[in-house]
């Protein structure tokens, strides 16, 4: 997704080892040869980061659970730290999946995604309580 800038790497040693932590990432800058922590990654760097993570995640648990197919993605905001190009970059990504037979579902409030999403289900709130659902096919 970064056009091979980058690269997530597992560290061998988690920062405190005296406590239990997460999955301990660096990411390695190709066009640099810089290796570094994800807590240094931008809002946007750290989107792709986790989209690029889920996405593997999901090849992975496929791979690997003998006939379970995931064929559905929920991709939940994230959006509006993207620049121009990272969102081109992410809406390819996503629009990919989609060849075969999986859905992917984009929940944002960013306003450039409904121009460039043909099928939308829109959910408006109400201003009397509930919510009021439109689905836009173009």
């Amino acid at each position: 997704m970064s056009g091979g800038q980058y690269e997530l790497k597992r560290c061998q040693s988690a920062d405190n080892n005296k406590r239990q932590s997460g999955l301990e990432l660096n990411v390695m800058d190709h066009y640099n040869g810089s290796e570094r922590s994800v807590k240094t990654l931008s809002g946007g760097e750290s989107f792709k980061a986790s989209l690029s993570l889920a996405l593997g995640l999901s090849d992975e648990v496929q791979s690997l659970s003998g006939g379970i197919q995931l064929d559905t993605m929920f991709v939940d905001e994230g959006f509006g730290s993207l620049d121009e190009e990272s969102l081109q970059q992410a809406l390819r990504a996503l629009a990919d999946l989609t060849e075969g037979n999986r859905l992917v579902g984009i929940i944002s409030h960013v306003s450039e995604l409904k121009e460039k999403i043909e099928h939308q289900v829109i959910v408006t709130k109400e201003k009397t309580g509930g919510s009021k659902v439109e689905i836009k096919v173009e």
